[in-house]
């Protein structure tokens, strides 16, 4: 919002909400009527484009969002290097409204100019013109409008909006005022209208037309350079033809230079183009590899999580994976393509996000693998490899900790990490799986009054510890007959009499990494459950009380933290990925792997000491 909002700030569909795309339905009506009264046949080529044409526009941004979130993220060519944070990503989450506009535009042309209803596929002439009309009319009143929405009333009332994003991303581009793209709009249908009216129009015109302010709005507004320099060199006068994205990321930070919309030559005829314009382009061209201290490796979980991932669908990112959208279910081939996709070419890891926290650099890699992949025998091979080759490239580049996520350290897969220390005894980068912070998130969630207790299962590391820990605090650890006989051999002889297999009272607090349907429903009411794998529990009882899978919030010094990890809330990380932080903040130079286990009471503490907090208190 701008900083004193002026008439027509809002989109008129903005109370509507999610369902905003209801303002299609007259439209959809009049279209279902047609065909089932005069059938396909009758449909007209230029109205029949007009959908294609919008969900097109729609995959063309996606491609530049997950791009430039992918670049940034690798951060060689990065622009702006400051932090971008939800209230930016919320602010942009209606980057669709002008797509919307737009096809309510087309629609009400084809209504009411009939030679639109003529046109054929293809017209150069009409082509040539609208480039005319561009580079004349249009480059030269957008120049000027935007000088005039930099002046004090107009940009407190409209454009400050879009200014407030000063790390540009691609959507960044479209996000104003109603009113103000309302101008936008008039300003581009006069290349679009006048061929049209002067019987030049065409159908491809139009659409190669939008692509074009599209492709060019989004470069602009990318935040990492990417047009090489030859192309300037091989055609000089371009670079009065077409900006970069650092020429218009200079207007972002400098407010009162490069002003143009594509076209820079009016910047250049009134002297109002950056004087460090050449300097930034070249600068980030060449870029600098940044090295990390810390690599997080995860994965992809559900075929949903594709659009989770920063360089997925920005709106859905920067939610809990739990707190679905309506549209989801309209995409999912696209979900099934990316798996497709990643099975047969991902053959390494990608980096999908970029942190800092004081001095210290973090990134997350993904491996491009799913749940359902781990599960597979077959696959556990091929995937190991992946993780190994992740792991050689972080020790490559001189990554001090690289932490392992999720499934990433599953012991059946690769014995929590063990089998790289064994491979590699040589390893410069430490491998932590997180285990003994996990333990300590589980430990101080539960209450210090607490008697006893129920552990479903007992197998994983984690959930030895945290028996372990019990026994020791003098809390009764109940479990079934199987895990009792496994963990008896790990208490000590002074606590093993809290060791029990059995009882007559059913505990209130319920601690597993797997806690199924029946074991829920056999809990008394009011009962607390605790995870302790990384998964979150499945929600059966309402009467009942669910913790997160253990996670803590994190500092506010943390910087650029836009997305959610997987069904944690925002600013919300889970114990395994901040044990890896941890680890390099206090320089240990230790591996957490395996069988060995950071000391649960001093991890904690460092955690806490670097301004990481529990979710809740015990």
């Amino acid at each position: 919002m701008a900083t004193r909002p002026g008439p027509l700030t809002e989109w008129p569909w903005h109370w509507m909400g999610s369902f905003k795309y209801l303002v299609f339905a007259p439209v959809a009506l009049q279209t279902a009527y047609r065909v089932v009264t005069k059938g396909w046949g009758d449909m007209n080529l230029a109205y029949a484009a007009i959908l294609p044409a919008l969900l097109l526009r729609m995959l063309h941004n996606q491609i530049w969002i997950s791009l430039s979130r992918h670049q940034t993220a690798r951060r060689k060519h990065i622009i702006v290097d400051r932090s971008l944070e939800f209230e930016q990503v919320d602010r942009e989450r209606s980057w669709d409204d002008q797509i919307i506009l737009s096809g309510l535009y087309f629609y009400l042309a084809y209504a009411a100019i009939p030679s639109v209803r003529l046109m054929p596929m293809w017209e150069t002439k009409g082509a040539i013109i609208m480039a005319l009309l561009h580079a004349g009319p249009v480059e030269f009143l957008y120049y000027w409008f935007h000088r005039a929405l930099h002046h004090h009333f107009l940009y407190s009332r409209y454009h400050s909006h879009h200014h407030a994003s000063i790390v540009t991303e691609p959507i960044t581009s479209v996000i104003h005022p109603f009113a103000e793209m309302l101008v936008y709009f008039l300003l581009f249908l006069i290349p679009m209208l006048i061929p049209i009216l002067m019987g030049y129009g065409s159908i491809l015109g139009i659409v190669l037309y939008v692509a074009y302010i599209d492709f060019m709005n989004n470069m602009g507004h990318c935040n990492f350079e990417l047009l090489p320099k030859w192309i300037f060199q091989v055609f000089p006068p371009l670079k009065y033809l077409m900006y970069t994205p650092s020429y218009h990321s200079l207007h972002h930070t400098q407010f009162r230079t490069n002003y143009s919309l594509f076209m820079p030559f009016y910047d250049y005829i009134y002297n109002t183009m950056d004087k460090s314009t050449d300097e930034l382009y070249e600068r980030t061209l060449i870029g600098t590899e940044e090295t990390p201290d810390v690599v997080h490796l995860t994965h992809m979980t559900t075929l949903q999580s594709t659009y989770h991932l920063r360089v997925g669908i920005a709106s859905i990112a920067s939610r809990p994976s739990d707190n679905p959208v309506w549209y989801v279910w309209m995409i999912w081939p696209m979900a099934w393509l990316s798996m497709v996709l990643a099975w047969i070419y991902g053959s390494s890891a990608f980096v999908v996000e970029s942190l800092k926290l004081k001095k210290f650099k973090m990134q997350t890699w993904v491996i491009p693998r799913y749940n359902f992949q781990y599960g597979l025998i077959r696959e556990r091979e091929s995937i190991n490899r992946l993780i190994e080759k992740a792991i050689l490239d972080a020790d490559v580049r001189g990554v001090k900790v690289l932490s392992l996520g999720l499934l990433n350290q599953a012991k059946q897969l690769n014995g929590n990490g063990e089998l790289f220390t064994h491979k590699y005894p040589k390893l410069g980068v430490r491998l932590v799986d997180g285990s003994g912070l996990a333990t300590a998130v589980v430990l101080k969630s539960i209450p210090s009054d607490t008697k006893h207790v129920f552990l479903c299962g007992g197998s994983s590391k984690v959930e030895r510890a945290i028996a372990t820990a019990l026994c020791e605090r003098g809390v009764q650890v109940i479990m079934n007959q199987k895990e009792y006989d496994m963990l008896k051999l790990r208490v000590s002889e002074s606590s093993i009499a809290y060791l029990k297999f059995s009882s007559d009272e059913t505990p209130q607090i319920w601690i597993g990494d797997i806690i199924d349907d029946k074991q829920q429903m056999g809990a008394p009411k009011g009962a607390t459950f605790i995870p302790t794998s990384q998964f979150p529990l499945k929600r059966m009882r309402k009467d009942c009380t669910y913790l997160s899978s253990p996670a803590m919030k994190i500092p506010e010094a943390m910087q650029n933290v836009h997305t959610c990890e997987n069904w944690l809330p925002r600013r919300v990380m889970s114990a395994w990925r901040i044990a890896g932080m941890v680890h390099a903040l206090e320089g240990w130079d230790m591996h957490e792997c395996g069988d060995d286990m950071m000391d649960i009471e001093k991890v904690w503490s460092a955690a806490i000491k670097h301004g990481f907090t529990p979710l809740s208190k015990a």
